[in-house]
């Protein structure tokens, strides 16, 4: 039945799906705005200037709807979640005052200048600003994973009255899952950002775009994309080390686990029966789950049995960590074959162009699967071991939560239609755009004057 519970909880996971969407592409393009900003500011070089005003764009306009969407999911604390603030409001709230505090007003400080100050400011003054923006960006990025690692590790802080209290602000925010999950969010940003920069401007390139802009972006992206790959991989399976010692219920639906044994396999297909509790049509490797996590094929893993009624729902985390592996595995291939390419050939196939165009968005997807598994693998608690969902719910009548569900989902299903459109339209103008060429010595003076007047139309 659709209750005010199954209501509300469907509705903040679209207003977060859509959300994250957002800052996953912002935090990394920022940093690579900035690479941008000072490679041009060393090299003289305008291409690296018309790669700025081009993609500092599409950041704005993602940074918008990311701030926006925000907004509106956090109002959900106290409309649909009323017992979230009032069980461990005394945690949460300074941690989202303090994202407001050294985050979004430096974000929103200098992002104007950012954005219209190319000839109002001194160069130095404004590549200063386009580093504070990022800077703000991973700000964000920290507060809001310190407040998401605590509630699944939560420490240093007591409860009185059924109320919790700060006993060690120090303990909450370095919690011992944040180190992971923060590491692993700016290298899952990261990632994307590096793909959705190497499908639009291969994109552009395929469309007929000849100058040298498009081709340096992809260069950059598939750089960073073949750097990071592998360091994710290691990071997740130090997080997926770190859960098993604090969220082993968690672990055991990842891993499709139902009674505690020695050398599990690892499962690559099954069909998760959570009422007869068992699986039907395992296909498995046999001990390499034990071996991955325990780093001994004899190794044990606790049984999803030992949790009964404590345990996440397993078939939504069992295939979201699958569909997030097979993703990061794709990027891997994909940008490591990009890089060889490359190297040999100094351009890349038609083939290629086509494929990274195919993957333009496989970080959104990566990251949409791993916050399932992250957020759905804690359930039924909202705060692990203190708070459950269930508790926490607003009391209002289902229809009132119900229209703005519906409501939301409508203004979304528009926002992210106009957002890829948009997206398309830019791509498709930069190609019409005649090659401006310079000469290095007053490239600096010409091209940010005419990015100013691009960036304010």
């Amino acid at each position: 039945m659709l209750d005010v519970f199954v209501l509300s909880r469907i509705q903040f996971a679209l207003n977060i799906s859509f959300h994250i969407l957002f800052p996953t592409i912002t935090i990394a393009l920022c940093w690579m705005l900035f690479y941008f900003k000072l490679r041009y500011n060393i090299s003289l070089n305008p291409v690296w200037m018309r790669a700025y005003r081009f993609w500092v764009k599409i950041f704005a306009l993602s940074f918008a709807l990311g701030v926006v969407s925000g907004i509106t999911m956090s109002f959900q604390f106290g409309t649909n979640w009323p017992g979230f603030m009032e069980k461990v409001g005394n945690i949460a709230g300074p941690l989202l005052g303090y994202e407001v505090l050294t985050a979004f007003f430096l974000e929103a400080t200098f992002l104007g200048i950012m954005l219209f100050g190319f000839t109002r400011v001194p160069n130095t003054v404004h590549t200063l600003a386009t580093f504070l923006v990022a800077v703000g960006t991973t700000l964000s990025a920290f507060w809001i994973l310190a407040l998401n690692s605590w509630m699944q590790t939560p420490v240093g802080f007591e409860m009185r009255d059924g109320v919790a209290h700060a006993t060690d602000w120090w303990a909450i925010i370095f919690n011992p899952s944040f180190p992971y999950r923060f590491t692993h969010m700016l290298l899952a940003s990261g990632l994307t950002a590096a793909f959705f920069v190497a499908g639009i401007s291969a994109y552009r390139i395929l469309k007929g775009d000849h100058k040298h802009a498009p081709r340096l972006a992809l260069k950059t992206a598939i750089v960073i994309a073949a750097l990071l790959a592998p360091l994710q991989i290691f990071i997740g399976d130090l997080h997926g080390l770190n859960s098993l010692e604090h969220q082993p219920e968690k672990v055991a639906a990842i891993e499709g686990v139902w009674e505690t044994e020695k050398s599990v396999p690892l499962l690559l297909f099954a069909i998760p029966d959570e009422e007869n509790r068992e699986n039907t049509f395992e296909v498995g490797i046999p001990g390499l789950a034990s071996f991955i996590l325990t780093h001994d094929f004899n190794g044990e893993i606790r049984g999803l049995n030992e949790f009964e009624g404590q345990h996440p729902p397993v078939a939504p985390v069992f295939w979201s960590f699958r569909i997030m592996i097979a993703c990061g595995l794709l990027m891997l291939g994909v940008a490591w074959f990009s890089a060889f390419l490359l190297l040999r050939k100094k351009q890349l196939p038609k083939i290629m162009l086509k494929v990274l165009v195919g993957t333009t968005f496989i970080g959104w997807v990566a990251t949409l699967a791993g916050w399932y598994v992250s957020e759905i693998g804690r359930q039924p608690w909202l705060v692990n071991g203190v708070l459950q969902t269930a508790d926490a719910v607003t009391t209002i009548a289902p229809t009132n939560v119900g229209i703005s569900l519906l409501g939301y989902a409508a203004i979304y299903t528009v926002l992210l239609a106009a957002y890829l459109h948009t997206l398309r339209v830019m791509a498709l103008r930069a190609v019409k755009v005649e090659e401006y060429e310079n000469s290095p010595a007053r490239g600096h003076e010409n091209f940010i004057s005419n990015a100013n007047e691009e960036v304010q139309a």
